[in-house]
């Protein structure tokens, strides 16, 4: 229940079909403007050439009267030249911008405050989104992004490197050679992405991480910098004091001058939906509309903010700098590094639940002739293949196979040999028989304790209501996967006791019935004083004594083999 464990959300179960359908519905529903988030105004263009440029395109009589009132002033030419253009700008983004900005006084005003605000509130949206999305799980994102915008790549992917597939191909290399060719596979599959699908999957990975710079930008920090200002009664502040600041906004909103393609909006609401839609009232139309209007009044805030507040021409002012521009913030450069990770990652989990599922069915092969042809018991309330929304407890296959084992094997085979010593057998040692009747009564109480933790898995059991009820929870994300959690844990707790009970029974159990067929009344597991009177009453009684210590034998090997298994499986 991790945040990176992706792989049973909802984004990875879509079909690439399905993938695609979504995408034409975010089109048909969209009324999103492809109008660019930023444009280059005059003054951006103008500080191009900067200061050098500028003043070389003066005519020469403004060059020599600067030159004049360089020896008065005591500075250089162009420094003189700078201070002017300065002094002009601010008094012109003070008659552009009366409520933005106030030269005289350097400071800037409440509509600067106001415009500010209102962009920390709406880019807010694209906060949230990234936080169940790429911040959580990086990989797992881009590759749901790449099945979008690289489908053939995706699909040779999803293909060429299933293990089964592989092997079939390859049907004499050994198992690491098989896992080493398919790693060959893709990284062939790698070079075959064409310089147009890099292309975009870098736009798409640079839109995310300056909307992740954007949102996650500390505007409370400028904003706290403003306070009343008496004379003028608004909220007004000192424009060199947050000049660095702004400096660092403009540089992520230049950055950010396309607006994210759909694509990358459709992949982004995939993760949110994700978290919602096990709600009894998701309704998919409702839930895209929603978040389509959500992103596209996040965009239009970011517009707004860039039409109206001039702050190429700010920080020009603040920094005495005419020639300042923006800088295009770096990010998005390691989305194939990140996006190969995931596929490796991928693999590597395929591989493990391949093998894993080839081990289960040797398992399984082994386990008909254990049972001689019985079927396996399967617990109602767990997670299974009949049984879709039952409790995903980790460890029930192990309980299925000991509670097979209790009614098929115990009860028919193993408990007519130990009942009668225990009703009848008399150990030399009396701790041997106390040890006795505590194995034998765990052994023989095994089906009714799985049981019991099979309805309280039920959905109006104790772990199951617990279980549907976390899932239903609609606190914070992380409290309700706590709880979620919690539930399961309590049961896999339970589930644990049980297995170890059954275990140390069978282990004793080898070593008392051991001493009883060895005959050593001198060891620490003796035999019994009367057993040739119980050997009389019970024919064939030490041979299939022998035949249980086997069955004993087998049994743990089972549980190992089982134990083995699910320990190795994909995590």
């Amino acid at each position: 229940m991790s945040d990176s464990d992706t792989l049973e959300r909802l984004a990875t179960r879509l079909s690439l079909e399905e993938r695609h359908e979504f995408l034409e519905k975010l089109k048909a529903q969209s009324s999103m403007s492809v109008e660019p988030l930023y444009t280059a105004g005059v003054e951006e263009k103008d500080g191009d050439s900067g200061l050098e440029g500028q003043y070389a395109r003066l005519p020469w009589y403004y060059r020599l009267l600067f030159f004049i009132l360089s020896f008065f002033k005591n500075k250089l030419p162009k420094e003189l030249f700078q201070e002017g253009r300065i002094g002009k700008l601010g008094r012109e983004i003070t008659a552009g911008y009366p409520r933005l900005f106030d030269n005289q006084r350097n400071q800037l005003l409440s509509g600067f405050y106001d415009l500010l605000e209102s962009l920390k509130t709406d880019v807010r949206f694209f906060f949230d989104a990234l936080d169940v999305s790429v911040n959580k799980d990086r990989g797992s994102f881009y590759a749901f992004l790449g099945s979008l915008e690289m489908q053939d790549i995706h699909r040779r992917l999803e293909i060429e490197t299933a293990p089964g597939y592989v092997e079939q191909k390859n049907p004499r290399k050994s198992a690491a050679e098989t896992r080493q060719l398919t790693f060959h596979t893709m990284e062939e599959i790698f070079a075959g992405i064409s310089e147009d699908q890099r292309r975009v999957m870098y736009f798409n990975a640079r839109s995310l991480f300056c909307l992740k710079e954007l949102a996650s930008f500390l505007y409370d920090r400028v904003l706290g910098a403003f306070g009343t200002d008496p004379q003028r009664k608004e909220m007004a502040c000192s424009i060199f004091v947050v000049k660095d600041m702004l400096g660092t906004l403009n540089n992520i909103l230049f950055s950010l001058r396309s607006p994210p393609n759909l694509t990358l909006l459709e992949s982004l609401f995939i993760f949110i939906l994700q978290e919602r839609s096990a709600g009894p009232d998701f309704d998919m139309d409702k839930e895209i509309k929603s978040l389509l209007g959500r992103a596209e009044n996040s965009l239009e805030t970011v517009r707004t903010f860039n039409r109206q507040v001039p702050l190429i021409p700010l920080l020009r002012y603040a920094n005495r700098d005419i020639s300042l521009c923006p800088k295009a913030i770096s990010g998005g450069e390691d989305w194939f590094a990140v996006y190969r990770d995931y596929w490796r990652h991928h693999i590597e989990e395929q591989f493990a639940a391949y093998n894993q599922c080839k081990r289960r069915e040797e398992i399984l092969k082994l386990f008909d002739q254990f049972f001689g042809g019985k079927e396996l018991l399967i617990l109602k309330n767990v997670l299974s293949e009949t049984n879709p929304d039952g409790v995903p407890v980790p460890g029930v296959f192990i309980l299925s196979f000991l509670l097979t084992f209790h009614e098929a094997v115990f009860m028919t085979d193993i408990n007519p040999v130990l009942r009668p010593i225990l009703t009848d057998g008399v150990f030399f040692k009396r701790e041997n028989y106390i040890e006795f009747s505590e194995a034998y009564n765990n052994l023989y109480k095994l089906g009714g304790d799985i049981k019991n933790l099979d309805a309280k898995l039920d959905p109006e059991g104790e772990y199951g209501k617990r279980y549907a009820l976390a899932k239903q929870d609609m606190s914070s994300l992380p409290v309700k996967r706590r709880r979620i959690q919690m539930a399961l844990d309590d049961a896999s707790g339970e589930l644990g006791q049980i297995l170890n009970r059954a275990r140390e029974a069978m282990q004793l159990f080898l070593s008392l019935l051991a001493g009883i067929v060895r005959r050593e009344p001198e060891g620490k597991y003796d035999s019994l004083s009367n057993l040739e009177d119980v050997e009389a009453q019970t024919p064939g009684f030490m041979n299939r004594l022998v035949s249980v210590i086997q069955r004993f034998h087998d049994t743990l090997d089972l549980l190992a083999n089982i134990e083995l298994m699910e320990n190795t499986g994909p995590k």
